[in-house]
């Protein structure tokens, strides 16, 4: 595919994707005329209008591959998006990372208080699973169930929760690359993983049938967050919509501080393509999750 084509592609589907999620937040997170209003506005002021929406359209492109509706697939990205704003929320308090901007706009607690940046982030994570649980987005209860135990492990101690976890003991500790790489394939690669799985369990794709699917996730995982320290170390903070090159002002081991920016490009990029190897069993249906590939190490923000 001719890089154009693909960039217009890829284009396109974000654009669609993005107004799709905001349009299902908005919906579905409608303001009360009671003490809960503060509440509802932090948590559309998190889930509404920011980011580009990778999960949710790793999700509906796997899942549209085998037939799924679009509708369920949207719902069950919105689901995915919920877990990952909720820990951005929590992520951005002072008793993490500290951040006053998300998105280039103020963090939660910033636009709000930091109690109802924690309770943001508290009924953010409850809704993902309440998407999930409604027949809405499957009439098959099995397969309702296997999505929130999919979303659920990789929500948790097994999967993000405790890659964060893993990010605060890296601070001024002796990290090496292989450990780098375990924090952060649960911190970042756990959802991402979690994103084409589901649309994998949606398209009811049985599971001695993901192993090629799961592959490609693990190595856009990785090549994202070789991107992501890499934006850190050299980006353009307007463009990323927060601060930048935190990360070595912590004493924190990232891929770029034991690699060196050369080789952490070179290696990103090759999990890209390995990422693309994956696919090869596939037509034009996954040009999409090949442009994605592609994107993830290539992006500005």
């Amino acid at each position: 595919m001719g890089l154009v084509l693909a960039d217009n592609l890829l284009g396109r589907a974000i654009q669609r994707i993005q107004a799709e999620v905001d349009e299902a937040f908005d919906a579905v997170l409608t303001v009360p005329d009671d003490g809960r209003e503060r509440l509802v506005e932090a948590m559309r002021h998190a889930a509404i209008g920011g980011g580009k929406r990778v999960r949710p359209l790793l999700l509906v492109t796997t899942a549209e591959m085998y037939g799924t509706a679009r509708a369920a697939a949207v719902r069950a990205g919105c689901a995915i998006e919920a877990i990952h704003a909720y820990s951005l929320v929590h992520d951005d308090l002072p008793c993490m990372d500290d951040d006053a901007m998300r998105h280039g706009k103020p963090t939660v607690h910033m636009a709000f208080d930091e109690a109802t940046a924690v309770l943001a982030g508290d009924a953010l994570h409850a809704l993902a699973f309440e998407l999930l649980s409604d027949p809405a987005t499957s009439s098959d209860p099995f397969t309702r169930a296997e999505l929130v135990q999919c979303l659920a492990a990789a929500s948790g101690a097994g999967g993000m929760a405790g890659g964060q976890m893993m990010d605060i003991a890296a601070e001024g500790a002796d990290f090496d690359v292989r450990e780098v790489t375990r924090l952060q394939q649960l911190k970042t690669g756990a959802l991402l993983g979690a994103a084409v799985e589901m649309g994998a369990i949606l398209g009811r794709v049985p599971e001695e049938g993901r192993a090629y699917l799961r592959a490609y996730a693990r190595d856009i995982g990785l090549a994202f967050q070789i991107a992501d320290d890499l934006l850190d170390h050299e980006g353009d903070e307007a463009k990323a919509g927060k601060a930048l090159r935190k990360d070595a002002g912590k004493g924190k081991a990232t891929f770029v501080s034991l690699m060196g920016p050369d080789k952490a490009r070179e290696q990103a990029r090759a999990l890209s393509e390995q990422a693309v190897g994956h696919l090869q069993g596939h037509g034009k249906e996954a040009d999409l999750l090949r442009a994605l590939a592609r994107f993830v190490v290539e992006r500005e923000s």
